[in-house]
């Protein structure tokens, strides 16, 4: 019976510090995306989807939020869990990319891909915790986040392509729009 506690407890633990961690990456996130739609004049359409899923992390931040709540934790200080989560993607971020929208879009989606699996590893210890109240706040900022890591790959080309036509080679854009 004591294992069983203790085994019960230390599932607790790790999805509070998933919990946490989620938290602090959904802020980095936000900060990682707001600044970029008004760098996105030339791809409306980009910009476009960029706002709606910043509306969508919002969600999922205060989701995690309530979770933590209902579990009486709080989400420490921001502060120092966004200064002590580090990112696969910070190297990517300093890629020698030469335009913004297509380094942004890369790192992007190697984001989304890591907000997915940081989702599928909190259902997995929700369901090991019988956490059963908290899975569909999670299934839903899943979702989320697989829509918007389906977006990115589906439009990559076409971003990509629409990049090289305004390209002049000599590290300037040719054409406006």
């Amino acid at each position: 019976m004591e294992d069983a506690i203790m085994a019960e407890t230390e599932i607790h633990d790790m999805f509070v510090i998933g919990l946490r961690n989620a938290y602090a990456m959904e802020n980095q996130a936000l900060g990682m995306t707001r600044p970029q739609p008004s760098r996105l004049e030339n791809y409306p359409e980009v910009a476009a989807k960029l706002e709606q899923h910043i509306g969508e992390t919002e969600d999922q931040i205060r989701r995690l939020e309530r979770i933590l709540e209902d579990l009486d934790e709080d989400y420490l200080n921001l502060k120092d869990m966004i200064l002590s989560f580090t990112s696969p993607t910070t190297v990517m971020s300093h890629a020698s990319v030469t335009d913004e929208v297509l380094k942004d879009a890369l790192t992007d989606f190697a984001f989304e891909n890591y907000e997915i699996a940081a989702y599928k590893s909190l259902l997995t210890i929700a369901d090991a915790g019988n956490f059963d109240e908290a899975k569909h706040a999670l299934r839903e900022s899943l979702a989320e986040e697989q829509a918007m890591a389906k977006w990115i790959d589906d439009h990559l080309p076409q971003i990509t392509r629409k990049f090289l036509l305004m390209w002049e080679g000599d590290g300037r854009l040719a054409r406006q729009g």
